[in-house]
């Protein structure tokens, strides 16, 4: 059985969320839909509904976080893209079983109560892949 996916959202990290809404904004033609702290991830985050999928703004809340030590090395830009998954399990063990590995303990909670498991882009071509399934 394959891995059922969509595309759940693109994930930005910036230095500075407000500026960054600021931009979306004008592109887009409208507000963000949303905004939320994650504090398992260290993030402030800003959202756009997008149709069927998302793109989330990160702002670290401490610069030794993960998105804070992303943003030392690399600067601004493209961060992970996240694709829901219906049974996170299930996925984790296919992607184990091709040689993926999770990041941290996985799954965990994220944003809107999701749970979440990330996998090391060393395996996924140089792209950090969130696993991300709805709760309830």
């Amino acid at each position: 059985m394959g891995l059922e996916a969509r595309l759940e959202h693109v994930a930005i990290a910036v230095t500075d969320l407000d500026a960054a809404v600021a931009v979306y904004n004008a592109v887009l033609g409208r507000p963000a839909t949303g905004r939320e702290v994650v504090e398992s991830e260290q993030v402030r985050i800003a959202f756009f509904d997008l149709g069927d999928s998302r793109l989330e703004l990160l702002e670290p809340t401490v610069a030794d976080s993960p998105v804070g030590r992303f943003l030392a090395r690399r600067g601004p830009g493209l961060h992970h893209i996240a694709l829901e998954v219906g049974d996170i399990e299930a996925a984790l063990e296919r992607c184990q079983a091709a040689g993926l590995a999770p990041i941290g303990e996985a799954p965990r909670r994220g944003a809107g109560g999701r749970r979440i498991a990330f996998l090391h882009p060393a395996g996924t071509g140089g792209v950090l892949l969130e696993l991300s399934a709805r709760t309830g």
